[in-house]
């Protein structure tokens, strides 16, 4: 009896293995051979890692426009001196209570173990995107900005041309 069972398992093993995975409609799953750049990067992570260098080299200026999207007028512009940064940014991680074999990652402060889900990102930070972003322009004036519904945020290297601008931070005395 033993035997049939295991030889029962073993049939059985053998042909979920050898099965195709496949969705409902018998569409098959594939896979697709990816080309990777001579330091073995994608194409999708080449553009990430230059992000977070353009986002991060010192000195850069970049030109803020919040554009209405129902008219496409550019409702505000600035110069931005380095980078944008969303309001959720931390430098340290939420903490949980005291750890006690809790799940999460294990952090100290000031001798005491705590645990944390949140993980390092990128950047080097800790949070979310959005809520309000905050800047400083190339004047050294502090700058924050809720996003509301209507508007689109764009970011550039360098200054687009635009038909006309309602509030231009730059112009402020």
């Amino acid at each position: 009896m033993r035997k049939s069972l295991w030889l029962v398992i073993v049939l059985l093993l053998v042909f979920l293995v050898s099965c195709e995975e496949t969705t409902p409609g018998n569409v098959k799953k594939v896979d697709a051979d990816v080309v990777v750049n001579a330091e073995g990067l994608t194409i999708e992570q080449e553009n990430i890692k230059n992000r977070v260098e353009e986002d991060n080299k010192i000195g850069t200026i970049k030109h803020l426009y919040v554009i209405s999207a129902y008219s496409g007028q550019v409702i505000l512009y600035s110069t931005v001196d380095g980078k944008v940064t969303s309001s959720g940014k931390r430098l340290n991680p939420y903490i949980g209570d005291k750890y006690n074999n809790r799940e999460g990652t294990l952090i100290y402060i000031r001798g005491e173990a705590y645990s944390t889900n949140e993980v390092i990102q990128d950047d080097g930070t800790f949070g979310h995107s959005a809520e309000y972003l905050y800047w400083w322009d190339t004047r050294n004036i502090y700058h924050q900005h809720y996003v509301s519904g209507g508007q689109i945020i764009h970011i550039s290297s360098e200054p687009i041309v635009v038909k006309e601008i309602i509030i231009n931070l730059n112009n402020v005395k």
